[in-house]
């Protein structure tokens, strides 16, 4: 799973950056092409001449080369990496990951991965425990880090507890098996739809909703994470994608949203609708803007909208998996299981508004996945990329 792969390999400064030597070797002997980029502190523990002869390549540490000036540029490093890596991790490097401090090379590398960062903590029993450093890692898992966690043993402090760098044979696992994850998604066809739908009253009014369309991109950046070839259809939102290989289709109402679904759905493995689409639509659409004063008031006569979630799942092919959105305030897994069967899904995802992390406009989400078979999966309250790869996680298998 690592031949050929990039790996940006960071290492911060603690005792534990003496293992990171038998991490690269390790990751070198898979195959791996490895970057390394170290701290100031970290070369007081293990010198850069040790992890270049191991790895082939110059080590990073300073934004500038000391005798020729040239730049190491954090940018391209974050565009050449399949995986970054960040062991030993310290509290002080985990606290300035989480909360964006960019003071050196390995943290504004990290702030420029496009790629999926991993990271195994390495401290004291009582830093692993304060408040502060669990609530960073509870920060980056929502930021979609993956966390390797520290085992359990004699410290350099003399004190034993929780608090060890993960050993490098299991860091190399927990890589091989995102590699696995990912593998798994290669050339799959992924169908999103996002956000609203806005249906039009006159040239300048319509009827909406809250929808900001963040939990389907969040969805779409997560499939893409993994291989999967996606194409999101995106009612009228503000978001800008971070994956360039991601299809965008935007349109504007439920049919136009219906159209390009169904123009998209025959070649696609899995769909997933998260867009809030309008259930009505005004009857009729003036075609100049109703002025105020030459009306006593409005009333719109309404009419149905297509269900896009209905009509895909009446065409869906042997093979196909899809997976649909529903928001509810009372009798929500009844509710689910009823839209599950009329509009033949395979997936319920279920938000409730009674719960105050997930809704509309919001970063999180807190999400229960109930199956066609009756599975039903309760996840706590995160930030939608992390509840996106609960939802591929689930899905997917």
């Amino acid at each position: 799973m690592l031949k050929g792969k990039h790996i940006v390999l960071g290492i911060s400064g603690g005792i534990a950056a003496y293992k990171s030597a038998y991490l690269l070797r390790l990751l070198i002997k898979k195959g791996a092409e490895v970057q390394v980029v170290i701290t100031p502190n970290g070369k007081e523990f293990i010198t850069p001449a040790t992890l270049a002869a191991l790895s082939g390549k110059p080590v990073v540490s300073e934004f500038f080369a000391a005798n020729t000036g040239e730049w190491h540029s954090h940018v391209d490093l974050g565009l050449w990496a399949d995986l970054m890596i960040i062991a030993p991790a310290t509290a002080s490097t985990i606290g300035k990951m989480a909360n964006g401090i960019a003071d050196n090379m390995l943290i504004t590398t990290y702030l420029s991965a496009k790629e999926q960062v991993m990271v195994a903590p390495a401290m004291d029993l009582d830093m692993w425990k304060h408040p502060s450093t669990q609530r960073n890692i509870k920060t980056l898992k929502n930021d979609g880090v993956i966390i390797v966690e520290p085992g359990s043993g004699e410290l350099a402090s003399g004190l034993s507890g929780k608090g060890r760098m993960e050993e490098p044979e299991k860091i190399v696992e927990a890589a091989e098996r995102y590699f696995a994850k990912s593998a798994t998604m290669a050339g799959k066809k992924i169908l999103i739809t996002a956000g609203p739908t806005y249906e039009n009253i006159d040239p300048v009014r319509f009827i909406g909703n809250y929808s900001s369309g963040k939990m389907g991109f969040a969805l779409a950046e997560e499939f893409a994470s993994r291989g999967a070839d996606v194409t999101i259809v995106a009612g009228p939102v503000g978001i800008s994608l971070e994956n360039t290989s991601i299809k965008r289709i935007d349109v504007t109402s439920a049919k136009e949203m219906c159209a390009a679904c169904m123009e998209e759905a025959p070649k696609a493995d899995y769909i997933v609708l998260a867009a809030a689409v309008a259930d009505y639509a005004p009857e009729c659409v003036a075609d100049s803007k109703i002025k105020r004063e030459n009306t006593d008031g409005m009333t719109l006569k309404l009419v149905k909208n297509p269900d896009i979630a209905a009509t895909l799942g009446a065409s869906k092919r042997k093979g196909q998996t899809m997976v649909g959105f529903a928001l509810e305030t009372d009798h929500e897994i009844e509710n689910a299981h009823k839209k599950l069967e009329k509009k033949n899904l395979d997936w319920i995802v279920l938000n409730s508004l009674r719960d105050p992390g997930a809704g509309f406009m919001k970063d999180t989400n807190k999400v229960t996945i109930v199956s066609a078979t009756g599975s039903v999966f309760a996840f706590e309250t995160k930030s939608k990329r992390a509840v996106a790869a609960d939802i591929v996680d689930t899905v997917v298998g």
